[in-house]
């Protein structure tokens, strides 16, 4: 059973998302007020940050307005699980050999692309202009 304050805020956020299906709001109660976790899509993640954060920010200020009604006080955390793998603690697992291997591919097109713009610059120094 759900909560008015996470009712609230999965109506807001399953507005805004592409895959309103996979919102989750998480409620857990502490000394500092209640918090809430919400986890979306990683595609809809920065829909639901907006640029600069300001969506983000307005979700938390309408949050606010409900804790001013309730005598309470809110936190929204939005959780980031797209790179969830990356954050497990052993290092022996095939994920993480598999993360550290696409790392190593991406630091290789990265400096392919570094390599590659350095000649550019250079040709450039090369002409009279």
């Amino acid at each position: 059973m759900s909560t008015i304050d996470q009712q609230f805020v999965e109506y807001i956020v399953k507005s805004l998302v592409n895959n309103p299906d996979d919102v989750q709001v998480e409620r857990t109660i502490d000394e500092k007020g209640v918090l809430l976790s919400l986890t979306v899509n990683p595609e809809d993640l920065g829909r639901v940050i907006g640029k600069r954060g300001t969506t983000a920010q307005s979700i938390r200020t309408m949050l606010r307005a409900l804790g001013t009604k309730n005598d309470a006080r809110y936190n929204l955390k939005i959780v980031n699980n797209d790179n969830d793998e990356q954050y497990t603690s052993s290092e022996n697992t095939p994920k993480n050999e598999a993360v550290n291997n696409s790392s190593d591919s991406a630091v290789e097109n990265s400096s392919s692309y570094a390599a590659s713009a350095r000649k550019e610059l250079a040709e450039l120094d090369d002409l009279d202009i």
